[in-house]
């Protein structure tokens, strides 16, 4: 498994000031992506216990508010793993802060029943469409995406939309 680049500060993947990584590798090619550096599984670099370890270390400060994990595709079979090894040291060490991740696999028929969720309080998913692009949107980049609460969502037994 492999990774693209960890952003030490980053205000638009998320609320507040977050630590964001995005991992490397994505088989759906969205027309007009906003990363198609991530697409190649082969790129980056690799991902270990070493990074995880400098995540948790990057996400110490009070003002950073929590994580957030993108693409590439952080749910595909080759990168779930990773995604879930990182979701549950994160919140292992940080319980009080949040976990938002980005999945073109829909939440529910593909992310609801991944171990992963058990640490993420909110994904962002559906595949970005060209078509439905919408620049003022919050999170996301095209009205075809959805941002659920996860952990309302398996609560509830449905999908519930994430309210600021």
């Amino acid at each position: 498994m492999r990774y693209n680049k960890i952003r030490k500060m980053d205000i638009a993947n998320g609320e507040g000031v977050r630590v964001s990584i995005f991992f490397q590798g994505c088989e759906f090619h969205c027309f007009n992506c906003f990363n198609p550096e991530t697409w190649d599984f082969d790129k980056g670099q690799e991902f270990t216990d070493k990074e995880i370890d400098e995540i948790i270390e990057l996400c110490k400060p009070d003002y950073i508010t929590g994580l957030s994990i993108l693409g590439g595709e952080p749910m595909h079979p080759n990168n779930i793993d990773g995604t879930t090894k990182l979701a549950k040291k994160f919140k292992e060490v940080y319980p009080n802060k949040t976990i938002w991740a980005w999945s073109g696999f829909p939440f529910d028929t593909y992310v609801k029943n991944k171990e992963v969720c058990k640490y993420l309080d909110v994904l962002v998913d559906g595949q970005f469409k060209d078509e439905l692009r919408n620049p003022n949107l919050k999170w996301r980049g095209s009205a075809n995406q959805r941002v659920i609460d996860v952990q309302k969502s398996l609560k509830k037994g449905e999908v519930v939309l994430y309210c600021e």
